[in-house]
């Protein structure tokens, strides 16, 4: 009775999982569905999507180092197994319990061509269990050579690559053929994740990818010590000469990635979507020409100072303050030069751009912005070098006790280090990662100098915590996503999380307002407008930044050298970044209605003069308006 109850209770299970199973026998006739659609908030078409037409090639055509790559990388056991690998499913699931989620697939070759085909991509235990009985009656019906075959031809590579044939012509202009030793490992590590992994995407990434396969490639005998050397060496010609498709390309690669790793890359090219986003497509033509006309005058510039072969590069980025929403993406000068995305993806220094963070944490704490702090040499000890470490300021002076808002203002070094050796640089690191700061930072008082490399998305991001009440929100650019039916298939989520008071933030957003009213924001004043901002610059004028808000939009703004070359003397965050972000919210500010920024009920504005920190006659010349917290305000 026993085993009748157990026989019956595995049917009945076995039945279940299989009675809605595709039939084997479609896989021969798979072929890609309807095209993809995504559309600007303003309805502008951008982009369309579909899979690639298929050239199917047999086994013997695609060159032996792809398989051979493909089995090392992907499923070693390929020849051994019968579909599924059952000590890889143990270890995996060892993984994963431990875990408390999917974290290790153990999927063969065969259970990817399974669920590439017919499953969804979504990691459950059912439709794992349907994955491996899939892929053992694929590997009743088919030989290896041809689960290889079928596999080669059909799977995803990336960049709307289906197939090796696909992949090899998008990527490298050539026949599948006639690809290289390291042009096949190339293309064998994208299956993993092809959004990642597409050289014309993430070359950096591909670049090192392609170079762990070629790893594993040597460590099981398929090449030797020579040739695994001479492939790492080489280098590969890109295939550039496609035409650009989409309008606002860096944001739609950005899109797609997301959307490839939120519903799978089978249905972002096959089922016909209807894609909205949160992208304002008037605002993303003005950034275009923003950064056209900013690189033009700076080349000019540096052509002048006879600086050879100039070819500054440059990154926009402009979001809703209350939603997060990305309004404007360009990602630099000439997409179909390079795609790789400046906004998104590259992590530069953001130099004194980083001291609105330090000087946000520390009116958090509760340091007025009257507090004198003391602009003077200073040395400190424990450098790398054994040397004292002596700050400097860019202006090469000091200018004795300041307070809070002018040393901010005129961007001081000095104050700034100070700053952060008074709060400790570990809490300020804490507190940059809270405002949305997600790239590592060294825990030491350069800190203050903006040393550790951050994204532009990330940096603009913290700053729209400041008008935006305090308030984190994450930057998203996908609002809606429908079916062929009009249904919704995805819809966003704005994240939006308290990271600092309000009362902190509406003094910070002061404190940034006094940058372009009283320091090297100034330029800005003609705009006429509520504005907060802080410019940025590196040691050597690599790095120019300009990261600033209004009440309604944050916009940052990253102009350097990809290789990290100057830019010129006197290449300031104010000289070349600030003009692109100006002539970006002349027109974006034209569009909104005329806001202030927030003052909660327990701030009071009063008129300080900048220089003392005290109570100023509202005619004095240098009387500012300031906020404190109820209570901390100077009474004389």
């Amino acid at each position: 009775m026993l085993i009748a109850v157990i026989s019956g209770a595995f049917t009945g299970a076995f039945i279940a999982l299989t009675h809605d199973l595709p039939q084997i026998r479609a896989l021969e006739d798979f072929k890609p569905d309807a095209v993809t659609r995504i559309y600007s908030s303003d309805k502008v078409l951008l982009a369309e999507l579909f899979s690639e037409k298929r050239e199917p090639v047999p086994l013997e055509v695609i060159p032996k180092y792809l398989t051979a790559a493909l089995v090392a990388t992907e499923d070693r056991k390929f020849y051994k197994h019968s579909g599924v690998d059952v000590k890889g499913i143990v270890r995996a699931m060892i993984k994963d319990i431990w875990a408390g989620e999917f974290v290790e697939g153990a999927s063969t070759i065969t259970q990817q061509l399974a669920k590439t085909l017919f499953l969804t991509p979504r990691k459950t235990l059912v439709r794992k269990m349907k994955e491996a009985i899939l892929a053992f009656q694929l590997e009743r019906r088919y030989t290896k050579d041809e689960i290889l075959e079928l596999y080669l031809n059909q799977v995803y590579f990336g960049s709307g690559a289906y197939g090796a044939q696909s992949a090899a012509k998008i990527f490298f202009g050539k026949s599948v053929k006639d690809l290289t030793l390291g042009e096949c490992a190339l293309i064998a590590g994208m299956p993993k994740s092809p959004s990642r992994y597409s050289p014309l995407v993430n070359p950096e990434l591909a670049m090192k990818r392609k170079n762990i396969v070629l790893k594993q490639m040597h460590d099981t005998g398929i090449i030797d010590e020579k040739l695994y050397h001479e492939a790492i060496a080489k280098e590969y010609r890109l295939n550039t000469s496609k035409a650009r498709t989409s309008k606002a390309p860096y944001f739609v690669d950005f899109v797609k990635s997301f959307l490839e790793d939120t519903l799978g890359s089978s249905a972002l090219y096959k089922r016909g979507l209807t894609i909205f986003t949160t992208l304002n497509y008037n605002l993303q033509q003005t950034a275009d020409t923003a950064i056209a006309h900013g690189l033009l005058a700076l080349e000019t510039r540096m052509n002048a100072q006879n600086l050879q072969n100039p070819n500054p590069q440059a990154a926009l980025i402009a979001l809703d303050i209350e939603t997060g929403g990305i309004l404007a993406m360009v990602g630099g000068k000439n997409y179909d030069e390079s795609p790789y995305n400046r906004a998104t993806n590259a992590q530069r220094q953001p130099g004194s751009a980083f001291k609105a963070i330090v000087y946000a944490f520390a009116i958090e704490k509760g340091i007025t912005q009257n507090k004198m702090i003391l602009d003077a040499p200073i040395a400190f000890k424990g450098a790398e070098d054994g040397q004292d470490w002596r700050p400097e300021n860019f202006s090469q002076d000091f200018k004795g006790e300041m307070t809070l808002r002018h040393a901010l203002g005129v961007s001081q070094n000095v104050p700034a280090v100070r700053l952060v050796e008074m709060l400790g640089p570990y809490s300020v690191v804490q507190f940059a990662h809270s405002l949305g700061i997600s790239a590592p930072l060294d825990s030491n008082l350069s800190l203050a100098l903006g040393t550790s490399e951050v994204t532009l998305i990330d940096l603009t991001s913290a700053f729209a915590v400041f008008p935006n009440r305090g308030a984190k929100v994450t930057p998203f650019g996908v609002v809606d996503v429908l079916d062929r039916q009009e249904r919704v298939v995805w819809r966003a989520k704005p994240q939006k999380r308290l990271v600092m008071s309000r009362s902190a933030a509406a003094i910070v957003t002061n404190l940034l307002e006094g940058v372009i009213q009283e320091g090297t924001g100034r330029k800005a004043r003609h705009l006429g407008r509520p504005l907060g901002g802080k410019t940025g610059t590196t040691n050597n004028y690599k790095d120019a930044l300009f990261i600033g808000f209004s009440p309604s939009i944050a916009t940052g703004v990253w102009v350097g050298n990809d290789l990290g070359d100057t830019l010129g003397e006197k290449e300031t965050g104010a000289r070349a970044a600030l003009p692109i972000w100006i002539k970006f919210m002349t027109v974006a500010l034209a569009a909104e209605p005329h806001q202030y920024f927030d003052i909660p009920d327990d701030v009071v504005q009063i008129r300080m003069n900048l220089e003392t920190g005290r109570l100023a006659a509202e005619n004095s010349p240098r009387a500012v308006s300031a906020l404190f917290k109820k209570g901390t305000e100077p009474k004389n």
